[in-house]
């Protein structure tokens, strides 16, 4: 067998070396993304099943404020309640942060209060305790709708982490792996096939010594003619 033979030969065994690390480092891929992709999932749906809770305890707000704000509308009047809210100070703010689920960053929004003076900013003896009751129950409705906003955005970014995930699970397990171990199967049945060429080559070789060994030893055995 010639050097440029062996020296292909070498050259097939460690490319089928490395596929097979490659191959068996994508299918320890494989499995962590499935691991990643399945735990992604429970807390997806740990996020969704919060949002019809907090919806209803929203709307409920909603529904009590709208009721005593209008309550405190027919006892004070409209130009009362407009007066009270031009005399009444901006005191929410919003503050985003992150965290992280399983390596996904997904929002925290914290509602920044300025707390109410014991005074308050309008007179207690020109209004209505529906007017009080009123403006609580916004505040309250105020703090569910950011809770509710970093629910809703969980739950997005949480379902394109999931989509992500199973695309990429999906590449693994029906292209990426199946051509490393068609490529891998290929190049084993290459050299397979050349084994066994190589081993037929060298019986054939073999044989052809043999008789030519044979027919030495005759030529040497014959007698010599006188």
């Amino acid at each position: 067998m010639s050097s440029e033979v062996i020296a292909g030969v070498h050259a097939t065994r460690a490319e089928l070396l490395k596929l097979r690390r490659r191959l068996q480092l994508a299918r320890r891929g494989h499995d962590l993304l499935v691991e990643k992709r399945d735990a992604l999932l429970m807390h997806f749906f740990e996020a969704v099943r919060e949002l019809a809770p907090l919806r209803e305890r929203l709307w409920r707000r909603l529904e009590e404020a709208y009721i005593e704000l209008t309550k405190a509308e027919m006892t004070l009047g409209p130009a009362k309640l407009r007066e009270v809210s031009y005399t009444t100070p901006e005191r929410f703010n919003v503050v985003e942060q992150t965290r992280s689920i399983i390596g996904v960053l997904v929002p925290v929004f914290k509602l920044k209060v300025e707390e109410r003076p014991e005074t308050g900013w309008y007179s207690m003896a020109e209004t209505s305790a529906a007017l009080d009751r009123g403006i609580e129950a916004m505040e309250e409705a105020l703090k569910l709708v950011v809770e509710l906003a970093e629910a809703e955005s969980s739950v997005k970014r949480l379902a394109e982490a999931v989509i992500m995930t199973k695309r990429r699970v999906n590449a693994l397990e029906h292209i990426i792996i199946p051509r490393f171990e068609n490529t891998v199967r290929f190049i084993q049945m290459h050299l397979e096939e050349r084994a066994r060429e190589d081993f037929s080559r060298l019986k054939h070789i073999k044989r052809i010594h043999e008789r030519a060994r044979a027919e030495a030893r005759r030529v040497e055995a014959a007698p010599t003619a006188v």
